[in-house]
């Protein structure tokens, strides 16, 4: 059932889905359409009325202003007379066809050119480039393949080699102009990402001053790692990545013209492959509760944290292991994985359930640490006779075999940046974000959550539950798994582990992370104490005041005007059109209105929209010539004065006084 179209209802959708942060002008030819992404049926024909109220019959306005002036000297002051002379002089100036063919609107891959060309009639792919990487997308991202691929050929055959017409845009990014679309109206779990980033590099750079700890040599491969090597890597539930390193130059795209679209931003070293070790166990255990259901894997498998070091040979009163994220329990559960087929087979299987975890991105496998794990690994050896003694396996199950296969899982190897995806999947309720392919049930994903919450980080489980209150993981590797469950999933892997085995820098930048961010599950209670919300669009708040004072304006409600301008609003906002409210108080002849934004919040009398229009020329063209009056009177008196505000004058203890009355 629809609602009802009214003027207000119009205007109010179409302020929601157009506004930008003030300050940001667009000068291409963008309707205000575009954040809207699908236009709704039942508004079509108000919205393309608004639109040519906005966008069309610019040079009519001009011819508009010019008769007015013409008739002003001649006649004097405007009379209602002389002001419909003028509008029946200018009123057919514009041809009826070209009317109404200016009011269909443009497509979103017009409007997502217009948006990035900024009024210029080509658009440089390292722009397209820059400009797409601030959305937190990257350019190697599965579901751009299309676009990119075409944008590759096409740019192998341009002329300009590096520079995009519209047509040619328009080609490259059909494909994927619905994924592009929701990046450029910042619809993204974080909308600022950008932003975002740089506190992440922040973060970064302050963990990398943490000195301490030491690199596990129990499992000699591992040993072999520099103790200064230091990645963070995440990735968003839609598909952000924090991958911005460094700019790209016109002599950059001539050189790797083929390869520049593979380039990634990395904080630290993101790159180097390293195992996984102890943050396997949650994902294979996810792939067993997947594949078997909760209750048989809990069987074999507690749910307890246990107290004790991850590799004690010690069961709970059941004698089963406590949980899957100590050895015990890890070793329980491998067990149970793709029963009664060969190691080879079940390897085979984990490792591409993996790849689909990490949208197909980097894992491998390291044979020489498998192999030093295998003849170093008394202690898991011990574990598992016990284990066999104690007829936790199911019934058939190879003991050594079993461990054979526990060493190569532990060996499995990732990146900072393949292993964030994994996370991503888990913060996602189990879909891959940048595949879309449902991986794990939402119940493993529940599951595996919990028990990281509760058990994940060894003997320092219930500390960190504490100060960082999220799900996470950590390996002897130096690896930490951490999800921000709808949000995001974070790898940080630097091999310096601390006395309890997590690493000194990761621990350092996890709960720097909650510090500076609402990340901790308990953060947003009520009457807590505010953090930063990245979730949040930065200029969020400042959008919906724009939205909230140009409706105002629209509807003439001055109470209203006069509370916002009490609150310390800026009365001069812009919207995405670079429209004031004085301009739409001009355009909808609210005499009230004008005269309080003049003379009590002292606003400009004659700033421009983007398409040169002042709120004279709005009233003229609306035939308001008492606020034409109002605005000329205002205009030869006004004195801008300058302030550390960007020129902005603040309203002064008498005006403040005259809003309240």
């Amino acid at each position: 059932m629809f609602r009802a179209v009214t003027p207000a209802l119009v205007l109010r959708e179409l302020l929601e889905t157009s506004l930008r942060p003030a300050g940001r002008r667009h000068r291409g030819a963008l309707a205000s359409g575009f954040a809207a992404g699908v236009w709704e049926s039942r508004l079509s024909l108000s919205l393309q009325q608004l639109l040519l109220h906005r966008h069309q019959h610019q040079g009519h306005r001009q011819q508009l202003r010019a008769a007015y002036c013409r008739s002003s000297k001649s006649e004097g002051a405007l009379t209602e007379e002389s002001a419909a002379k003028v509008l029946a002089s200018t009123g057919n100036l514009v041809p009826e066809k070209k009317r109404l063919k200016a009011g269909l609107l443009p497509s979103l891959e017009d409007l997502l050119f217009y948006t990035i060309a900024e009024g210029q009639e080509k658009i440089p792919i390292h722009k397209f480039i820059t400009v797409l990487k601030s959305t937190g997308l990257r350019t190697s991202d599965p579901r751009l393949k299309e676009c990119m691929d075409m944008l590759r050929t096409n740019v192998q055959a341009a002329s300009d080699g590096v520079m995009l017409d519209k047509e040619l845009f328009k080609k490259c990014v059909g494909s994927n102009i619905v994924l592009l679309t929701q990046a450029f109206r910042r619809k993204f779990v974080i909308p600022d990402f950008e932003i975002f980033a740089s506190h992440i590099d922040g973060l970064h750079e302050s963990a990398k001053k943490m000195s301490g700890g030491k690199v596990a040599d129990y499992i000699p491969q591992l040993a072999k790692f520099s103790p200064d090597l230091w990645g963070v890597s995440l990735c968003t539930v839609d598909g952000q990545s924090s991958t911005v390193v460094g700019k790209v130059t016109f002599c950059e795209i001539q050189v790797v013209r083929f390869a520049v679209f593979h380039l990634k931003h990395s904080v630290g070293d993101t790159k180097v492959p390293f195992c996984l070790q102890s943050c396997v166990k949650p994902l294979k255990y996810a792939i067993s509760v997947h594949d078997l259901g909760t209750d048989y894997v809990h069987k074999y498998v507690g749910k307890e944290p246990s107290g004790l070091r991850f590799n004690k040979l010690f069961l709970n009163e059941e004698d089963k292991p406590h949980n899957p994220m100590v050895n015990a329990g890890a070793i329980v559960v491998t067990s149970l994985i793709k029963q009664g087929v060969s190691n080879a087979e079940k390897f085979d299987y984990v490792t591409q359930f993996l790849n689909r975890m990490a949208g197909n991105e980097y894992v491998g496998f390291n044979n020489a640490t498998f192999q030093s794990e295998r003849e170093s690994g008394d202690r898991n050896f011990a574990i598992g006779y016990y284990l066999k003694e104690k007829k936790c396996f199911p019934e058939g199950s190879d003991m050594t075999g079993v461990l054979d296969f526990y060493f190569q899982l532990c060996s499995i190897e990732v990146t900072c940046e393949s292993a964030s995806v994994m996370a991503a999947t888990l913060a996602n309720g189990g879909i891959c974000p940048i595949t879309g392919e449902r991986v794990l049930s939402p119940e493993a994903v529940r599951n595996t959550l919990s028990l990281m919450h509760s058990c994940g980080m060894y003997d320092f489980s219930g500390q960190f539950a504490f100060h960082v209150g999220l799900p996470a993981k950590s390996g002897v590797s130096g690896g930490i798994l951490l999800v921000v469950p709808n949000v995001m999933g974070i790898m940080c892997w630097s091999p310096p582990l601390d006395k309890l085995g997590n690493s000194v820098k990761g621990i350092q930048f996890c709960q720097d992370l909650v510090s500076l961010f609402n990340f901790h599950n308990y953060d947003n209670l009520r009457h807590f104490a505010k953090k930063h919300d990245p979730r949040r669009e930065g200029g969020e708040v400042r959008v919906k005041s724009v939205i909230n004072l140009l409706f105002a304006a629209y509807t003439g409600d001055v109470s209203a005007l006069r509370r916002f301008a009490l609150s310390a609003m800026d009365m001069e906002q812009r919207d995405y059109d670079s429209r004031t409210a004085l301009h739409v108080a001009a355009a909808e002849g609210h005499v009230e209105v004008v005269q309080f934004l003049l003379e009590a919040c002292k606003v400009n009398p004659f700033p421009k929209d983007r398409w040169g229009n002042t709120p004279v020329d709005e009233a003229i063209h609306f035939g308001h010539h008492d606020i034409v009056t109002i605005l000329q009177e205002y205009q030869s008196k006004y004195m801008p004065t300058e302030d550390s505000n960007n020129g902005k004058e603040k309203p002064s203890k008498e005006n403040l006084d005259s809003m309240v009355h």
